[in-house]
């Protein structure tokens, strides 16, 4: 089920031993299109502090109270390595806080994490099979964005300007980025589409903009997004045949037989 990162804004994390905090923001993988740590808002007042929370610790959510529990203490999260929240993260950065939680290396092995395409395989103290990142890697530009920035995006057409980032789908079980909410009302009023980060031409990072490989007219004319309804496979396959491009199930089901009958 695909759940928008918008919604879960404020959710509560909860430790094995308390409430750590609630969330903030999120980074995703500039490459992969994947969540890979939540901002969360720790501490009290006069020691507040943001820290990351990556979904390899996240347990079956609480939709309905909208907690996510994890499998930390509110003091391993506490005494974590400081991260500037404010900046995009390093791999450098990246390295020491996996290290910190004796995380699995996510980078590497083919799958969304790791040789896996959900995130629960890396958890310390399962058989890892990943390599460590490559030396020549180590010191690359950062990869992890922010979500809450990138919502201020303005998306291009091929032809033209047609809105803004809103929000982003999410795959619940595997962190995965499904699609872009778009919102399209300063052209055509309260129409809301969706853009999967395959149609994606480019992101300028200076420029805060979205360039996408579809005409205007394409996208005024897909299929709305309306967040009150269920967005079931039946309509994503309309829009991806509206957009004539394939879908990204076949791949991810091909993934998942192949995980099970491999197994960890």
């Amino acid at each position: 089920m695909l759940r928008s990162m918008r919604n879960m804004e404020d959710y509560t994390i909860g430790a094995t031993d308390g409430i750590i905090g609630r969330v903030k923001d999120f980074y995703f993988d500039d490459d992969a299109w994947v969540i890979r740590y939540l901002v969360v808002d720790s501490g009290e007042a006069g020691t507040r502090r943001r820290v990351l929370i990556s979904p390899i610790s996240v347990g079956r959510p609480n939709w309905s109270e909208k907690i996510l529990p994890v499998s930390l203490t509110c003091s391993q999260v506490a005494n974590s390595p400081d991260i500037d929240t404010d900046k995009p993260v390093s791999s450098q950065q990246e390295m020491g806080y996996v290290g910190y939680y004796g995380y699995g290396n996510y980078w590497g092995g083919g799958g969304l994490w790791g040789a896996g395409i959900y995130p629960d395989v890396l958890q310390a103290g399962l058989l890892h099979r990943n390599p460590a990142m490559p030396a020549e890697h180590r010191h690359d530009d950062p990869h992890l964005r922010s979500g809450n920035v990138v919502m201020r995006y303005y998306v291009h057409a091929s032809d033209g300007d047609i809105g803004h980032v809103e929000g982003f789908l999410v795959d619940e079980a595997s962190w995965a980025i499904r699609y872009l909410v778009v919102n399209s009302s300063n052209w055509w009023l309260g129409h809301k589409v969706l853009v999967a980060p395959k149609w994606i031409e480019e992101i300028d990072w200076a420029e805060c903009k979205v360039s996408v490989r579809m005409t205007r007219d394409a996208v005024k004319h897909a299929p709305p997004y309306d967040p009150a309804i269920l967005l079931d496979r039946g309509r994503e396959e309309a829009v991806h045949a509206h957009y004539g491009r394939s879908g990204y199930w076949p791949h991810e089901d091909k993934r998942r037989s192949e995980q099970a009958t491999v197994g960890p």
